[in-house]
């Protein structure tokens, strides 16, 4: 076991795992770290704890010290800092005319360089920009592209559920999301509804897909042959988080709809692979990652 403290950077940002040395350090304390980009200052998110030793990264970097009353005076002048070299590279990127659409700015807080976040449709030759950039600031600059995903977490916004953006508030890190968990989760195969604001599958299909996954393993899927107590028949619908299924039952010509548990059918034929809906797949699978 190793001894950790957990720091985001951002408030939604990746939990990143240092090690406190001598020091106890309390939940939301700002300190000061070392990373790969340099001097960087950020919050406490998971106080002083112990952790299996492959959860970590090595090697594992210190905190060089809680922050105190300068440190904090001086992470936001460099709040002030990044809103102006916005509008700077914004001029910037118009005076020479390139195709690509500026996000976020990013200072270290030891000032020693400068990361500026943007998308574009293509590759953008940028070379131009970054010496512009370094005359204007003196220092070390990094432009960094970004996918949609990282765009919408850093502009926020709201989700249909009317809620702040999942990615914004509090999801640290993006997972995957498939096509399949809006099928088995008996969603509407239609892009625009289950796309989020980014354009892509909403995050929050993966929450609950486990769950789906649990109940699918017990329960017969639509178009099954099932014994039920009422005779035979085939199931034409299913309510997954009921447990319960809607099935026709073979009464020569007669259509014959009763509803069970699904503990009271018993599978005699499964239906194989997935059932054929009528969807445009190429259009739900540039949703995917």
């Amino acid at each position: 076991m190793v001894k950790v403290v957990g720091v985001r950077f951002k408030k939604a940002g990746k939990i990143y795992y240092f090690d406190p040395d001598e020091l106890i350090i309390d939940l939301d304390a700002n300190v000061i770290v070392e990373t790969a980009r340099g001097i960087e200052f950020g919050k406490i998110v998971v106080p002083n704890r112990e952790v299996p030793e492959e959860e970590i990264v090595a090697p594992l970097k210190k905190v060089i010290r809680i922050a105190n009353a300068e440190d904090e005076k001086h992470a936001a002048e460099n709040e002030k800092k990044e809103q102006e070299a916005f509008e700077i590279c914004l001029k910037k990127i118009k005076d020479h005319k390139l195709g690509m659409k500026l996000i976020d700015i990013e200072f270290t807080f030891d000032n020693n360089k400068i990361l500026f976040y943007f998308t574009a449709d293509g590759r953008v030759d940028f070379r131009e920009l970054v010496k512009d950039l370094a005359a204007v600031f003196k220092t070390r600059i990094e432009l960094r592209q970004i996918g949609v995903r990282d765009e919408t977490k850093m502009m926020g916004g709201i989700g249909i559920c009317g809620r702040i953006l999942c990615c914004k508030s509090f999801l640290g890190e993006f997972q995957p999301v498939s096509i399949k968990m809006a099928k088995e989760q008996g969603l509407s195969l239609n892009p625009t509804k289950i796309s989020g604001a980014c354009g892509r599958l909403m995050c929050c299909l993966k929450y609950e897909q486990e769950a789906y996954e649990e109940i699918l393993g017990r329960v017969p899927k639509v178009g099954a042959i099932v014994d039920t107590p009422s005779g035979q028949g085939v199931v034409m619908e299913l309510s997954l988080l009921k447990e319960i299924v809607k099935v026709k039952l073979d009464k020569g010509n007669e259509t014959d709809l009763k509803v069970f548990k699904s503990d009271e059918v018993k599978v005699i034929k499964d239906v194989a692979g997935d059932d054929a809906v009528d969807i445009d797949l190429e259009a739900l699978k540039q949703l995917e990652d």
